[in-house]
């Protein structure tokens, strides 16, 4: 069941994260789907919609305070339907995310 997660709760005190997903889309936006205590779902703004980050620095900036065990950046490619190739089944590519902050 995915549940929601509310930037200003979240903002307010330390969660122990077991898994951030930063799902990277087109145009330099990201949405922040996160694991607590087993239950996964996206991280909302004040209007209860997805909160889109505009820079991996973002993310950082708001999960900060808490603890991550495991964070990765997803990305889901159209590359192959752009140039005709065949539709694969998933063109998910995930990598490593760095939680450290670069200054």
């Amino acid at each position: 069941m995915n549940i929601k997660f509310p930037m200003s709760q979240i903002a307010k005190k330390p969660l122990k994260i077991e898994r951030l997903e930063v799902q990277s889309f087109e145009m330099n936006v990201y949405l922040v789907k996160i694991t607590v205590d087993g239950q996964s779902g996206f991280v909302t703004d004040k209007k209860d919609s997805p909160m889109r980050f505009h820079n991996s620095q973002m993310v950082r900036d708001l999960f900060e305070h808490c603890e991550v065990e495991k964070s990765v950046m997803v990305h889901d490619s159209p590359y192959d339907e752009m140039i005709g190739n065949p539709v694969k089944a998933s063109d998910l590519t995930e990598m490593p995310f760095s939680m450290e902050q670069p200054y």
